[in-house]
């Protein structure tokens, strides 16, 4: 084989464009023994690639093999490592259960809620002190009716602007 179609073949292999036909005119290249110095790296590799190949296709695949592999004492040993992470699992699961519940009760007995207490001992002073804290209140929302008050009238006049009177309606 000349150099250029040589330098061909070996491009279009290397960029993964050659042919099969190609490929074996390689392996047959290289395979031979006038190979040049400048060449014998990819010689050593295309004498490896057919080593590897001839290693594998001189072994057949015994489909009887796996079958013979596993015994009776296997199959136990895989039954109870199953068993075991079966039971694992279990006993992760109820383990976070039980500390889910031990924080939720813990949450309940520390909260604080304040009770509703008596405050005065004196009924006319409980009373007195309520009848003020109404009064508050009352001025609170006497206020508010005030301003609510205002709010409606300002309401009542943007809608007296916004739609015509019917008189203005007959003159246009």
């Amino acid at each position: 084989m000349d150099s250029r179609k040589l330098e061909e073949l070996l491009q279009k292999y290397w960029n993964c464009e050659s042919s099969l036909e190609e490929e074996e005119q390689l392996r047959e290249y290289f395979r031979g023994e006038n190979i040049p110095d400048a060449l014998s790296e990819m010689a050593r590799l295309f004498r490896y690639f057919d080593e590897q190949r001839a290693r594998t296709t001189d072994v057949e695949f015994d489909p009887t093999m796996p079958l013979q592999l596993k015994t009776k004492h296997s199959d136990k040993k895989g039954k109870i490592v199953k068993l075991f992470y079966n039971t694992m699992r279990i006993a992760a699961g109820v383990a976070v259960l039980l500390a889910a519940v031990y924080f939720v009760r813990q949450e309940v007995r520390n909260d604080n809620t304040i009770a509703v207490e008596d405050t005065f001992d004196d009924p006319q002073k409980a009373f007195e002190e309520t009848k003020r804290a109404l009064l508050m209140i009352s001025k609170g929302f006497g206020n508010a009716e005030q301003q609510a008050r205002k709010i409606n009238m300002f309401n009542e006049a943007q809608e007296k602007i916004q739609t015509p009177t019917t008189e203005e309606n007959f003159n246009n």
